[in-house]
C-alpha cells in the first residue's frame, strides 16, 4: 500500500494533534483518538474548546473520524503521537502520558507499521524510551516488524497567523527510506516545506533547544529589567531604543510559562545531568523566569506600601491568567506563582480572564475566576496578560476597577508609560 492510501491515527486531540488532523483529514482518511470522552464528544458536535479550529475548518475534513475505543485504532498503518510531555513538581519529565500513549499503539500495532512522535522529549527519548515500550507490548522488532519517526510540533496556541500548513516541518525517520516517506507524508500539508533531518535524536534535539534558546533570551531581558528598575530607568523605553540596531532581537520581559518555553529546557538539562554534565547557563535563565512571578508580586507590595496601603487584607485584581495572550491555554501559566505569592502577603486576589473556562481554572489551579469585576474596591491592578480585550477596553475602564490611590501595574507594557504606576 503507498503512503497515499494508508489510513492515519492521530493519538492526542489539544492544540497539537487537532489542527494535524484536520489537515490530513481534508485528503485522506485519518481517525482522531483522544483519552477525554468529552473532547470527542464536543469535536464530533463540531465544537473546539482551543479555538484554533474553526467549526468551519472541522467541517471541511471529510475523511476524518474521532474515536473513543483504542481498538478501533488497529485500522491505521501510521500514527502520530502528539500527547503531552510535562515536567512534575520537582521539575523533571514527565513521560507518562507517552509511554501510555506507547502501550495503547503497541497492542494495535503490526508488520509494516509506522508511529512517529511529536511530543516535545530530550534527545533519545523516542529510540530509548518509547521504542521498546512498542516493542514489549507488540511483540514485534523495531526496524524489521515496524518503524519510527520524530516530527516535532511547532504549534503556536493563539497564532492566527503562523499556523500549521504555513510553518516549517522538520521531519526525521528510523532507516533512510522510512525518513523519506515521513518527510513525503509531511509535505502533502505544509505549503512551507519540510526539513528532513539526519537522525531522530538530531530532530529532537533541534526541537527542544528552538524554546530553551527562547527562554534564554527572555531570561536576559528579565534581569535586564530587574537591573534598570533599581536604577530608575524605564525598560520598555530601553529596548525601544536599542531595537533601532538592525540586528537587536526583539525579546520583552514577563512571566515565562505555557507547554514549550517553561517546560522543555528542563528536558534538555535532565538529559545531560543524566550524562555527567550540570548545565550552567540555561539552568540559570530557569531560575530568573521561574522567580518572576515572585519579583512582581514584590514589587506591587513595595509600591502599595510606598502609598500607605496595608498589604495585608488588601485586595488585588489580575487581569488575564493564560500563558499568553488571546487564547484559552492555561498550561503552566505562571500568573498562578503572582497569585500564591500575594496570598502569602495575605492580600485577597481576585482573577479575571475572559478567554478560561471557569471549571478549567478551578479544576487546574483551584481558582474562582471574578466574571465582573466590582468597579473601585481593589487597592492594587495587575494587568498580567495582553488580551487584546483589554486593550480595547482602555486603561481608564481597567482603573476604574481600583480605589483612589491604588497602584496599576502593566505587567506586558500594554498601555503608554505615564499611564501606569508600574511595569516591568
Amino acid at each position: 500500500m503507498t503512503s497515499e492510501m494508508k489510513t492515519i491515527a492521530v493519538i492526542g486531540l489539544g492544540y497539537v494533534g487537532l489542527p494535524l488532523a484536520v489537515e490530513f483529514g481534508k485528503s485522506r482518511p485519518v481517525i482522531g483518538f483522544d483519552i477525554n470522552a468529552s473532547r470527542i464528544e464536543a469535536l464530533r458536535a463540531g465544537h473546539d474548546a482551543t479555538q484554533e479550529v474553526s467549526t468551519q475548518e472541522l467541517a471541511s475534513a471529510n475523511h476524518l473520524s474521532f474515536i473513543r475505543d483504542p481498538a478501533d485504532l488497529a485500522a491505521a498503518s501510521i500514527y502520530i503521537v502528539t500527547v503531552p510531555t510535562p515536567i512534575d513538581a520537582h521539575k523533571r519529565p514527565d513521560l507518562t502520558p507517552l509511554i501510555k500513549a506507547s502501550e495503547t499503539l503497541g497492542r494495535v500495532l503490526k508488520h509494516g507499521d509506522i508511529v512517529i512522535y511529536e511530543s516535545t522529549v530530550y534527545p533519545g527519548a523516542t529510540e530509548d524510551d518509547c521504542v521498546p515500550v512498542l516493542e514489549r507490548v507488540s511483540g514485534l522488532t523495531f526496524n524489521e516488524d515496524f518503524f519510527a519517526g520524530y516530527s516535532p510540533e511547532r504549534i503556536n496556541p493563539g497564532d492566527k497567523q503562523h499556523r500549521l500548513p504555513n510553518i516549517r516541518k522538520v521531519t526525521s525517520g528510523s532507516t533512510p527510506e522510512v525518513a523519506e516517506e515521513i518527510d513525503q507524508l509531511y509535505a502533502g500539508i505544509i505549503t512551507a516545506g519540510t526539513y528532513k533531518a539526519e537522525s531522530i535524536r538530531v530532530a529532537e534535539a533541534a526541537k527542544v533547544i528552538e524554546n530553551t534558546q527562547r527562554d534564554l533570551n527572555i531570561a536576559l531581558v528579565n534581569e535586564l529589567a530587574i537591573i534598570f528598575n533599581r536604577m530608575g530607568i524605564d525598560t520598555e523605553a530601553v529596548l525601544k531604543a536599542a531595537g533601532t540596531k538592525w540586528n537587536f532581537l526583539p525579546f520583552r520581559p514577563g512571566l515565562v510559562g505555557g507547554h514549550c518555553i517553561g517546560v522543555d529546557p528542563y528536558y534538555l538539562t535532565h538529559k545531560a545531568e543524566a550524562m555527567g554534565y550540570h548545565p550552567q547557563v540555561i539552568l540559570a535563565g530557569r531560575r530568573i523566569n521561574d522567580g518572576m512571578g515572585a519579583y512582581v508580586a514584590g514589587q506591587l507590595v513595595k509600591a502599595m506600601l510606598k502609598r500607605r496601603i496595608q498589604v495585608d487584607g488588601a485586595r488585588v485584581l489580575i487581569l488575564g491568567l493564560t500563558f499568553k495572550e488571546n487564547c484559552p491555554d492555561l498550561r503552566n501559566t505562571r500568573v498562578v506563582d503572582v497569585v500564591a505569592e500575594l496570598r502569602d502577603y495575605g492580600v485577597q486576589v481576585d482573577v479575571h480572564d475572559p478567554w478560561v473556562d471557569p471549571n478549567e481554572a478551578k479544576h487546574e489551579y483551584g481558582l474562582n475566576l471574578v466574571t465582573k469585576p466590582k468597579p473601585e474596591i481593589y487597592d492594587g491592578i495587575i494587568l498580567a496578560v495582553a488580551h487584546d480585550s483589554y486593550r480595547d477596553v482602555g486603561v481608564s475602564a481597567l482603573r476604574g476597577y481600583g480605589r483612589a490611590g491604588h497602584v496599576f501595574c502593566d505587567l506586558k507594557s500594554v498601555f503608554a508609560s505615564n499611564e501606569s504606576d508600574l511595569r516591568l
